[in-house]
C-alpha cells in the first residue's frame, strides 16, 4: 500500500514541478508553397537568454527529433528552407520554415535546453492544398471584417453593357451586385458597385465587413452573350492570427486596437473566448465591465483613427486566453465587423515582486502602499493614480515623484523613494470613506510593472494619537506630543515635516535656531515634537509615524500655523504679590488691634489673650489639617504663604514693640486722679511694688472691678491694699503691670507661631 502511494506522489510531483513556462502559437496553419514563422517565448534570465533553443518534429514513439537549433544545426529535411533566430532582449527565438509542403503537417516542439527536459511549448502544424483555380484567377486574401474591392476589366464595345458579380458556389453562379441596382441580400447594406467615367475600361466592387461566409471564387462580367467579358477573382477571408502575448504574473498587458477609420464612431469592445467559442465581453466603451477585472482594467480614449488600447494590471494565472478587440453599436462581438486578435500567455516565474493587493485602514488613520518597479530604471518617475470605475479610459494622476500633487491631498499623501531597488512607497493619512477605491502604480518606463492596490477602509481607531490643528506663536517654543500604542515599542519612531516633494525627517537633537529635533520617551509610549523657537517656515503640516528599516508604517498628521505674539496691556501684576496682598494686610490691622487694646484697655486684652490662647490650640489642630489638604491642593501656595507669614509677623512685632514704648513713655508723666487725692505715680512704684509680696496672677487681671466711688465703669487704682470678696489675701496688679504682662505673653506666643509658621513648608 506504501509503495502504491509513493507511486502516485511520484507521478503527480514531476508534472506539477515541470510545468514549463515556454509559450508559443497551438496552431498554425498554411497552404502548399507558402511561408511560415513561428515566435516562442521564454523567461528572459540570464541563464535562459544563453541556453540552447531548439525546434524538433514529435515521432509516433514520442520522441522528438531536433530539425533546427540555435547552435547552427539543420537537418537534412529543413536544409535551404528552415532557420532559427534567437532574441535574448525579448526572451523570443522564431522559426522560420520555407516551402512548405503536405508533408510538413505534424506536431512539434519549441523549446530550451534538451529536447527531453519539458521546458518547451507544442505546437500543431497544418499545411493544406491550395484551391484549384483558373488560369487568369486573380487571389484577395483579407482578414474578417475588413473591406476588399475587386477590379474588373472590360472591353470597349461591352462599356455601355451591364455590369455584374457573381459567386461560384459549385457549378452555380449566384448574382451578388450589378449595375442595374440589385443587391444580394446576404451582402446589403455592404457592398457596392462603381463604374468609373469614359475612357477607362474597369470597374470596381467594394465589399464591407466580410464575413467568412464571403470567402470563395468570385467571376467579374460585362456585357451578354457570348461577346461579354469575364474575370475570376479567389477571395481568401481569415480570420485574424492571433499575436502572442507573453507576460509576468502580478505585472500588467497593453493591448493596442487599430480597427481602422471605417469603424472610428462606432462603440468599442474587448472580449475574451470562453470554451463554448464564444466572446465574453471584457470592457467596451459602453460602459460595460466584468467584474473579474473591477478595478484593475482600463480602456484607453480612442485616437482619430479609431484604435484605441485596454490595460490589464495585476495579471492572474486565470487572465490567460484568447481576447479579441472589435467594434459594433452593440459593444460586442458581431460577424462581419473588424476584429484583432492575442493569445495571452501568464509567466508564473514571474520577477516581478510579491505586494498586497489589499490595504486596509480605519476612518483618521493611515495606509502605507508598496508599488513595485523595474530595479534596472531607478531614476524613472514614479506615479500614483486612482481608479476610477465610473470612467473606462480614467486614472487621474494623484501624486507624481517630481512633486506633483493634487491641491485636495495636500499634507496626507506623499511618494517616498524608500525602500529602493525595485519598490517605492506611497503614504495616504486622514483617511475617510470616500478614500476606499483601487488605486495604480505606475511609472513612466517599462509599462509591465503597473500593479495595483485595493483600499478598504473598515472599524476601528487610529493607532497613533495627536492633536488637532495647532496655533503656534512667533518666537515661542512649540511642542507637539504623539503617543503610539505598546505595539510599536520596538518600531523607530520620528517625526516629518510634509512638502510636495516627501516628508522631510527632522533631526533627532538641536542644530541650532529654527530648527526641529526629536524627543522619545518610549516608557511613557511619547514621541515630542518641539519647534524652538517657532518661525514663519515653520508653518505647514507635520507627520509623526513608526517604520522599521525603510519600511514605513502608520502616520498621523497635524498642521501648524503660526501667528503673531500678541501684546500685554500696560498693567503687570505679579501673581506672587498679588496672592501676599491680603495676608499683609491681615497681618498690619491685627498688630495695630492689639496694640490699641494693650494700650486703652490692659485688662480687657489680657482677658481676651486667654481666650485667645486657647482658640491658638484648637485651631492649631485644625491648621494642620488645613496644611494638609492644601499640600494636595497646591504646593506652590503653601511655600508662598510659608514665606511671607515669618516676614508679616516679625514686622507686627516690631511695630507691637514700637507702640508699647510710646505707651510706657506717656504713662511716665501720667497723673492718677482718685476723686479729690491726686498724687504723682511713676513707673518705678509699679516695678517696686513686686517687692511688697505682689504675685502674677493672669486669672486675677482679667477679672474688671467696679466701685461706687468713681461711678459706673471706673477702674480703682490706689497704692493701699484693696480687699477682694473671694480672695481677699492676694494683691491687685495695676493696669501698667498687666499690660506689661500681657505683652510679654503676646511675644512669647507670636514666636511661636512664626518657628511652627517656618517649619511647616519644611516639613512638606
Amino acid at each position: 500500500m506504501l509503495l502504491f502511494v509513493l507511486t502516485c506522489l511520484l507521478a503527480v510531483f514531476p508534472a506539477i514541478s515541470t510545468k514549463s513556462p515556454i509559450f508559443g502559437p497551438q496552431e498554425v496553419s498554411s497552404v502548399e508553397g507558402n511561408s511560415v514563422s513561428i515566435k516562442c517565448y521564454y523567461p528572459p534570465t540570464s541563464v535562459n537568454r544563453h541556453t540552447r533553443k531548439y525546434w524538433c518534429r514529435k515521432g509516433a514513439s514520442g520522441r522528438c527529433i531536433t530539425l533546427v537549433s540555435s547552435e547552427g544545426y539543420v537537418s537534412s529535411n529543413y536544409a535551404g528552407r528552415a532557420n532559427l533566430t534567437n532574441f535574448p532582449e525579448n526572451g523570443t527565438f522564431v522559426v522560420n520554415i520555407a516551402q512548405l509542403s503536405r508533408d510538413d503537417s505534424g506536431h512539434y516542439k519549441c523549446g530550451l535546453g534538451i529536447n527531453s527536459r519539458g521546458l518547451s511549448f507544442d505546437v500543431s502544424l497544418e499545411v493544406s492544398q491550395g484551391p484549384e483555380l483558373p488560369n487568369d484567377t486573380e487571389v484577395y486574401t483579407v482578414d474578417v471584417g475588413r473591406t476588399v474591392t475587386i477590379k474588373c476589366p472590360f472591353k470597349t464595345e461591352n462599356a455601355p453593357k451591364t455590369k455584374a458579380l457573381y459567386k461560384k458556389i459549385g457549378q452555380t453562379s449566384v448574382l451578388v451586385i450589378d449595375s442595374r441596382n440589385y443587391v444580394n441580400p446576404n451582402y446589403k447594406d455592404r457592398i457596392r458597385l462603381r463604374i468609373p467615367g469614359t475612357g477607362q475600361l474597369i470597374f470596381t466592387v467594394v465589399i464591407n465587413r466580410l464575413r467568412l461566409s464571403d470567402h470563395g471564387l468570385y467571376l467579374c462580367q460585362a456585357g451578354d452573350g457570348s461577346n461579354h467579358d469575364e474575370k475570376n477573382a479567389d477571395l481568401q477571408v481569415l480570420e485574424p492570427e492571433p499575436e502572442l502575448v507573453y507576460e509576468d504574473l502580478r505585472g500588467s498587458v497593453t493591448f493596442h486596437c487599430a480597427l481602422g477609420l471605417e469603424v472610428a464612431n462606432v462603440a468599442k469592445f474587448l472580449c475574451r473566448v470562453n470554451s463554448r467559442e464564444t466572446c465574453d465581453v471584457v470592457i467596451n466603451t459602453l460602459g460595460k465591465r466584468d467584474s473579474a477585472f473591477e478595478g484593475r482594467i482600463l480602456l484607453n480614449p480612442q485616437d482619430k483613427d479609431g484604435s484605441f488600447s485596454v490595460v490589464i494590471t495585476g495579471l492572474r494565472k486565470e487572465d490567460e486566453g484568447r481576447y479579441l478587440c472589435g467594434a459594433h453599436s452593440d459593444g460586442q462581438l458581431q460577424e462581419g465587423w473588424p476584429i484583432q486578435a492575442w493569445q495571452l500567455f501568464v509567466n508564473e516565474e514571474s520577477t516581478i515582486p510579491r505586494s498586497p493587493t489589499v490595504v486596509k485602514g480605519v476612518a483618521g488613520g493611515s495606509v502605507a502602499v508598496l508599488c513595485p518597479y523595474n530595479p534596472k530604471e531607478s531614476k524613472s518617475l514614479k506615479y500614483w493614480c486612482l481608479w476610477e470605475g465610473a470612467q473606462n479610459g480614467r486614472c487621474p494622476l494623484l501624486v507624481e515623484s517630481q512633486g506633483l500633487v493634487q491641491e485636495q491631498y495636500e499634507g496626507r499623501l506623499s511618494l517616498l523613494q524608500e525602500p529602493g531597488n525595485g519598490t517605492f512607497t506611497v503614504i495616504l493619512n486622514q483617511l475617510t470613506t470616500q478614500d476606499a477605491g483601487f488605486y495604480w502604480c505606475l511609472t513612466n518606463g517599462d509599462t509591465r510593472w503597473r500593479t495595483t492596490v485595493e483600499l478598504k477602509i473598515i472599524e476601528g481607531e487610529p493607532n497613533l494619537k495627536v492633536p488637532g490643528n495647532v496655533t503656534a506663536v512667533l518666537g515661542e517654543t512649540l511642542n507637539i506630543p504623539c503617543h503610539f500604542p505598546c505595539k510599536f515599542s520596538s518600531y523607530e519612531k520620528y517625526w516629518c515635516k510634509w512638502s510636495n516633494t516627501g516628508c522631510q525627517t527632522l533631526p533627532s537633537q538641536d542644530e541650532g535656531p529654527s530648527e526641529a529635533f526629536v524627543n522619545c520617551d518610549e516608557n511613557s509610549r511619547l514621541v515630542s515634537l518641539t519647534l524652538n523657537p517657532v518661525t514663519r517656515a515653520d508653518e505647514g503640516w507635520y507627520w509623526c509615524g513608526v517604520k522599521q528599516g525603510h519600511f514605513y508604517g502608520e502616520t498621523a498628521a497635524v498642521y501648524v500655523a503660526v501667528e503673531e505674539k500678541k501684546v500685554a496691556g500696560s498693567r503687570d501684576v505679579s501673581p506672587a504679590k498679588a496672592d501676599a496682598a491680603p495676608d499683609e494686610k491681615v497681618l498690619d490691622s491685627g498688630v495695630r488691634e492689639i496694640e490699641n487694646k494693650a494700650i486703652q484697655n490692659p485688662r480687657l486684652f489680657a482677658e481676651e489673650k486667654v481666650v485667645a490662647d486657647t482658640g491658638d490650640q484648637a485651631g492649631g489642630s485644625r491648621a494642620s489639617v488645613d496644611s494638609s489638604s492644601s499640600e494636595e491642593q497646591g504646593g506652590s501656595s503653601k511655600a508662598l504663604v510659608s514665606t511671607l507669614v515669618p516676614l508679616g509677623l516679625v514686622l507686627a512685632l516690631g511695630a507691637v514693640v514700637v507702640g508699647v514704648a510710646r505707651a510706657r513713655h506717656r504713662k511716665n508723666v501720667d497723673r492718677v486722679s482718685i476723686r479729690s487725692y491726686r498724687t504723682d505715680i511713676s513707673m518705678s512704684d509699679f516695678e517696686n511694688s513686686r517687692e511688697f509680696g505682689a504675685n502674677d496672677n493672669m486669672g486675677a487681671s482679667s477679672i474688671t472691678q467696679e466701685t461706687s466711688l468713681g461711678g459706673k465703669d471706673e477702674f480703682v487704682a490706689t497704692p493701699e491694699s484693696t480687699t477682694e470678696t473671694k480672695e481677699p489675701k492676694k494683691a491687685k496688679r495695676s493696669s501698667k503691670e498687666e499690660a506689661e504682662m500681657a505683652y510679654k505673653d503676646f511675644l512669647l506666643q507670636s514666636s511661636t507661631m512664626a518657628t511652627e509658621a517656618q517649619e511647616g513648608p519644611q516639613e512638606a
